[in-house]
C-alpha cells in the first residue's frame, strides 16, 4: 500500500477514470481531478466540451477540486504532427503511446507536480509496482503496451487504481456510489480521433494519389488511395478490380512509397514457416529492467496482437520467431510474463 498524499487524477468523463479517483479518495489520498485539453482537427465534430462537463460533473460528485490543463499546442506539435510525418515516409507509428509519455505523463506530471502533488493517477488497466510495470489483471482490457515509454523515475509516482480489477467490476464499483459514468459507452478509436478512420483523417493532411495493387507475381489486381495510407498486415481500404476463383481476402504484405504501389497476398504471413526469425533494430527504446539475451522473452507489434516468442540480444536489437508481416514504427513491446520489460519503436526489421 502506497502512502497516502496530494494525488492528481486524470478526469476523462469515462467509467475508468471516475471510478479511479472515486477509489483513490475513499483510501484517504487528497485527490484532484484533471481534465487535459488534446487536440483535435477543425473538421472534426468538437466534443471535448462534453468531456470536460462530463469531467467537472464527477468531480462535484465526489466532492474533490476540478483542474483545467490546455495541453492543445504540445499534442498537436509532439504527436499529431509527428504521426502525420511517419505516415508520409511510409512507416505506421501508435499515437497513444507518445501520448501516455509526452502528455499524461509528462505535460500532466508537470502541472501536478507544480501544485504540490505527489501522485497522478491515471484509468488504465495496469499495474506498476515503483519499479516497472505489469499487465492489468482484466486480460481483454490490459493497457500496458501503450506505457513501455514512460520514464522509469516517475514510477513511484504513479497510481493505477483499478489495474488489479476486471472492467465488470470497475462498472460494479461505479453503479454503487452512483456515478452517472457507470453505463457510459466506452471511448473508441485514436486518442483523438475518436470513431474517425485513419485513412479519412490522413487525407485532410496527406494528397491522395491512385496508385497499383499488384500480387506476388506482380500482376495487377487492383487500385488503392495512396500507399502512405496502408499498414502492412492491413486488409481494408484498397479495391481489387481482378478477382480469382479463390475468394480468401487479401492482406497488404509490403508497399513502395516512390513508386506508389501496394503488394498482397491472401496470407499476411511473410513465410510458410513457422518459426521464422527476424531481426529487429529499435529506436527510442525504453527498458524498465536489465535485460538477459540467454532468456526467453515474449513481444507484441501491436495491442492485443499475438504473443511472440523473443530475445533481446542488445539494448537496439531483438530477434523474433515470427513469420508476419512487420511494419517500422509500430511500438515493439517486451514482457517477461505478465511483466513489462520495456519496448521500441521499430525502425529496421531483417
Amino acid at each position: 500500500m502506497k502512502r497516502k498524499g496530494k494525488v492528481f487524477v486524470g478526469i476523462s468523463g469515462g467509467v475508468d477514470s471516475s471510478v479511479s479517483a472515486y477509489l483513490l479518495k475513499k483510501e484517504g489520498h487528497d485527490v484532484h481531478g484533471i481534465f487535459v485539453k488534446t487536440w483535435s482537427p477543425d473538421w472534426l465534430p468538437c466534443t471535448w466540451q462534453d468531456e470536460k462537463r462530463d469531467a467537472m460533473r464527477i468531480c462535484a460528485a465526489l466532492d474533490i477540486p476540478f483542474h483545467f490543463l490546455d495541453a492543445e499546442d504540445a499534442y498537436k506539435t509532439e504527436i499529431a504532427d509527428y504521426m502525420i510525418a511517419e505516415y508520409k515516409s511510409g512507416r505506421t507509428p501508435n499515437p497513444d503511446v507518445l501520448c501516455n509519455r509526452i502528455i499524461k505523463f509528462g505535460v500532466m506530471w508537470e502541472y501536478a507536480k507544480s501544485h504540490g502533488a505527489d501522485f497522478i493517477a491515471t484509468g488504465h488497466y495496469a499495474q506498476n509496482n515503483a519499479e516497472t510495470l505489469v499487465k492489468g489483471n482484466d486480460s481483454a482490457k490490459d493497457q500496458s503496451y501503450f506505457l513501455w515509454m514512460i520514464e522509469k523515475t516517475l514510477l513511484p509516482h504513479i497510481l493505477f487504481p483499478i489495474g488489479h480489477l476486471q472492467k465488470s467490476e470497475v462498472r460494479r464499483i461505479a453503479e454503487k456510489a452512483n456515478l452517472f459514468t457507470a453505463t457510459k459507452k466506452d471511448s473508441q478509436g485514436i486518442c483523438f480521433l475518436g470513431d474517425v478512420d485513419m485513412q479519412e483523417f490522413l487525407s485532410h493532411y496527406i494528397e491522395e494519389k491512385e496508385g497499383s495493387v499488384i500480387n506476388e507475381e506482380g500482376v495487377i489486381v487492383g487500385k488503392h488511395k495512396g500507399a502512405v495510407f496502408y499498414t502492412l498486415g492491413e486488409r481494408h481500404g484498397f479495391t481489387i478490380t481482378e478477382t480469382t476463383s479463390e475468394r480468401a481476402p487479401y492482406y497488404v504484405i509490403a508497399k513502395d512509397i516512390e513508386k506508389n504501389i501496394l503488394v498482397v497476398a491472401h496470407s499476411p504471413l511473410q513465410s510458410t514457416q513457422p518459426n521464422e526469425q527476424q531481426m529487429l533494430t529499435l529506436r527510442n527504446v525504453n527498458w524498465f529492467s536489465r535485460t538477459d539475451p540467454s532468456k526467453q522473452y515474449t513481444a507484441q507489434i501491436r495491442y492485443h496482437g499475438s504473443l511472440i516468442k523473443a530475445h533481446i540480444q542488445d539494448e537496439k536489437t531483438v530477434d523474433l520467431s515470427y513469420n508476419g508481416v512487420i511494419a517500422l514504427g509500430q511500438s515493439l513491446v517486451l514482457y517477461d510474463g505478465e511483466m513489462l520489460v520495456g519496448g521500441g519503436i521499430i525502425d529496421c526489421v531483417q
